[in-house]
């Protein structure tokens, strides 16, 4: 069987086979969508989103964050970069992004069109987000070292997976829509720390949406546009992998979700730090993953946003008690702040690559000249209650009262239509 026949077997699969705990993985990933989605609007560049779909116009197929409603494909295009601009939404490390931003977005806006239900939009994001993980993982850490970014290349495949089984694709009309993809996926690391990184997840969504919806029409495409010759793998890695079927638990349920507004790179050291204070401490010796060093390790950030992506600003940040689960913290005053200035230049970071993407160690030197060892490891599990909890202090954090509601009226998501969840979608924060 070739690689894009179990990604097409995948894609097909009854809802009932679909196991219960990447469900609730689903649902979990939600709620977490959601309350990104709903705190993004504000943000410079939800504004330029929505107003670029209210002067093209257009079908008001589905809702869009902050109001109004789009064609599904500009829906998309909006909620994916909206619910990506705090860049605090779920990360999988094995997948190597975030896939909710890219693949809800797609799901939603054609479960509206469509009249599916909530359910149903949760089983399409649950298949979808486990077929952008073995895309990942057979594009390889190559892909992403190369420049890419995976939240979406690999997650345009998995926002057509979404989409088109919501649209009842068959085999033939799957097979198209994933070699239209394939010329459509794209997205670059280069973006980081600008508005361009959450545009990336808006045009991995809104691709997926186009992509399905093309293939329903009877646009052609190559037989195998993903690993085939000349295809996406082919050209898009120096050391493309096989994409292996799922095979008892699912990848997906390793998703990981931030409790702190900035790049996911950075919250295992948040982690170890805490309970430390920083007048004690004289300078930060951080290892940590070798991928990190090009991702999260800006020396002087000049904004807000950079700061969420430099290990010496969160480091002072973490020991100061600064607030690093809101993302209003994240101001670009905080860039000249002159006690995390003066404390960044006592942070070192190095590479380790015995370490995990989820792990971080290192040597704190104290005022008195004694150092102390830290590590944390993000892969520790957390128990699913205390998981909810943290979801809905961090849906609080980050929009009060409203946050407590909205995760109060996702609670019957099971029972409700995605028009419906399009209508909180809809409703202004």
């Amino acid at each position: 069987m070739s690689g894009l026949d179990t990604l097409l077997d995948l894609a097909a699969l009854p809802d009932g086979d679909i196991p219960e705990t990447s469900m609730g993985i689903a649902r979990l990933s939600l709620m977490d969508w959601m309350m990104c989605g709903r705190a993004g609007v504000p943000e410079p560049v939800a504004g330029i989103l929505r107003n670029l779909a209210i002067a093209e116009g257009g079908a008001a197929q589905a809702a869009m964050f902050g109001g109004g409603r789009a064609p599904a494909r500009m829906a998309a295009l909006v909620n994916g970069t909206v619910s990506h601009a705090f860049d605090y939404d779920d990360t999988h490390f094995a997948h190597v992004g975030h896939l909710s931003v890219g693949i809800y977005p797609a799901a939603l806006a054609i479960g509206e069109t469509v009249d599916a239900s909530t359910k149903a939009v949760c089983a399409a994001f649950a298949v979808g987000g486990e077929a952008a993980i073995r895309v990942g993982l057979a594009l390889g850490r190559a892909h992403y070292e190369r420049g890419f970014h995976q939240t979406a290349t690999a997650g345009a495949f998995g926002a057509t997976v979404a989409a088109g089984r919501l649209m009842g694709l068959d085999r033939a009309q799957m097979r198209g829509a994933i070699g239209l993809c394939a010329t459509r996926a794209t997205g670059l690391r280069c973006q980081f720390g600008t508005m361009g990184k959450p545009y990336n997840a808006g045009v991995a969504a809104s691709a997926g949406v186009e992509c399905a919806q093309l293939a329903a029409l009877g646009m052609t495409a190559p037989d195998d546009g993903l690993f085939g010759q000349n295809g996406y793998l082919a050209t898009h890695s120096d050391a493309p992998g096989e994409l292996f079927a799922p095979d008892g638990a699912w990848l997906i349920d390793d998703m990981k979700y931030k409790l702190h507004a900035c790049c996911h790179g950075t919250h295992a050291m948040i982690e170890a730090l805490k309970g430390y204070k920083l007048e004690d401490v004289r300078a930060v010796s951080l290892r940590t993953n070798p991928r990190w060093l090009t991702v999260c390790d800006i020396k002087a950030p000049r904004t807000g946003l950079e700061v969420k992506f430099s290990y010496a600003w969160l480091a002072g940040m973490a020991l100061r008690g600064d607030a690093t689960g809101s993302d209003r913290t994240y101001t670009d005053a905080l860039a000249a702040d002159p006690e995390l200035t003066a404390f960044a230049k006592a942070v070192t970071v190095t590479g380790d690559s015995a370490l995990t993407d989820m792990q971080a160690a290192g040597e704190i030197t104290l005022a008195d000249g004694g150092t102390l060892g830290f590590e944390h490891d993000l892969a520790a599990p957390i128990p699913p209650n205390v998981l909810m909890q943290s979801l809905r202090d961090k849906a609080a954090a980050l929009l009060g009262e409203e946050g407590t509601a909205l995760c109060d009226a996702l609670a019957p998501m099971d029972r409700m239509s995605a028009r419906a969840l399009g209508d909180l979608v809809e409703a202004e924060a």
